[in-house]
């Protein structure tokens, strides 16, 4: 029986979502509950799992193409499952298939072409298009650098190799000129115009300090193989940040306020939002009642998010609201930056990395480990003042974290 593929409703305020990948070519059987295909929003990636066991019979939208919500982008006819392939299976592979099923065997399938078949021991991860394709340009697989899932074939890496010169043999010894145009994901699509519109809305400043982190140091180097042991993870710098900016928000409220409807709104917990590079780009997904949090729920919560951001696995409503967002562009090796705030907040913090540094200490040269940092804030709800009492209440508490504790 056909079945319509529908994009799903993915949130409230989403109407539209982009194609992302076909984990599932036409024609090849896959259990119920296994992943087809992908959707992009400009906030997250959701992915559409089989309605039953069966075949895509057909493919309406194409991978890049848009589609509304309640769109048919394709179509679906339940069947049994081959002989000798798993039915009860629902599982994704590491390659995007069902665990259960079976590798195409490119070299047993017609060829619409000349017939000819790619002389190569990988023929079993040649992709059908792909094969036709290397038929047609009297190519071998083994000229061509796959980069489908499971290292498989498709038919614009044959393409790539012949417009790039990157094949090698016959007729392909000489490199070749060329351009990729790629459309810009809706998430990236997304961060740009927030980027542009807290740029042109937001009076935007940039304080900035730096931090002796000889303190914090010292005290991971201390505890953190218990505290490995007990709650089976890392001890981190952020957690210690997260920490100071809950105290410095306490200290100076105004950087944790937003501005709406010509009213300022104060609120009484603190949502932060850490900044993790995501598969599409850069996401935030907010921490909610840090105040409550431990160290260690902290730390696990970073973790949890990092990872679910590399498979487009977290969700909208994780990514929403938000008091105040940390970003950290140490993890790359940047020295210094100016962040941008993220609307409707008034407030950001750029951590950087940590280099030893000399520093006047005490009437004499010292080397420490220094980390720089910046405080971007919306001048109209921040004043000068209040910026910079919080970003040194911050180094002070880092400097000298049992501060927190002491409240002083």
């Amino acid at each position: 029986m056909a079945m319509e593929i529908v994009v799903p409703a993915v949130g409230e305020s989403i109407s539209e979502v982009q194609i992302g990948e076909w984990y599932i070519p036409e024609g090849k059987w896959v259990a119920t509950d296994t992943d087809i295909v992908g959707l992009e929003t400009d906030k997250a990636t959701f992915d559409v799992p089989a309605p039953a066991g069966g075949k895509i019979t057909r493919i309406l939208k194409k991978a890049g193409e848009r589609a509304a919500v309640g769109d048919v982008i394709g179509y679906f006819e339940e069947a049994a499952a081959p002989a000798g392939q798993d039915s009860g299976s629902s599982k994704k592979s590491s390659d995007g298939n069902s665990s259960g099923g079976q590798k195409e065997d490119a070299a047993k399938r017609p060829l619409e072409s000349s017939g000819k078949a790619p002389s190569s021991s990988g023929d079993s991860k040649v992709m059908p298009a792909a094969s036709r394709e290397l038929a047609q340009r009297g190519m071998d697989a083994g000229q061509v650098a796959p980069t489908g899932p499971g290292g498989r074939i498709l038919k614009e890496d044959v393409i790539r190799a012949t417009e790039h010169g990157t094949a090698s043999g016959p007729g392909f010894s000489q490199p070749m000129r060329s351009e990729d145009v790629i459309p810009l994901s809706p998430i990236r699509r997304r961060i740009a115009e927030r980027l542009v519109s807290a740029q042109q809305e937001a009076a935007l400043l940039t304080t900035f300090n730096e931090i002796d982190m000889s303190g914090v140091m010292d005290l991971r180097n201390q505890y953190k193989d218990e505290f490995l042991k007990k709650y089976d993870i890392k001890l981190g710098f952020m957690s210690f940040f997260v920490k100071a900016v809950v105290d410095a928000l306490n200290q100076v409220p105004q950087v944790g306020a937003q501005l709406k409807d010509n009213k300022l709104v104060y609120r009484n917990y603190y949502d932060i939002g850490i900044a993790v590079g995501g598969g599409k780009g850069l996401v935030v997904p907010v921490l909610r009642n840090v105040e409550r949090m431990s160290f260690a729920e902290i730390e696990l919560a970073i973790a949890d998010f990092a990872r679910r951001a590399k498979d487009n696995k977290v969700t909208l409503e994780e990514l929403e609201g938000g008091t105040f967002t940390i970003t950290n562009g140490g993890i790359y090796g940047s020295l210094l930056s100016t962040p941008i705030v993220n609307p409707p907040q008034s407030g950001v913090l750029g951590m950087h990395g940590i280099f030893d540094r000399p520093i006047a200490l005490n009437g004499e040269v010292v080397i420490r480990p220094m980390m720089y940092v910046a405080l971007t804030y919306d001048h109209r709800v921040v004043d000068g003042r209040e910026a910079v009492t919080f970003l040194k209440r911050i180094k002070d508490v880092v400097e000298a974290p049992a501060r927190m504790l002491m409240e002083i």
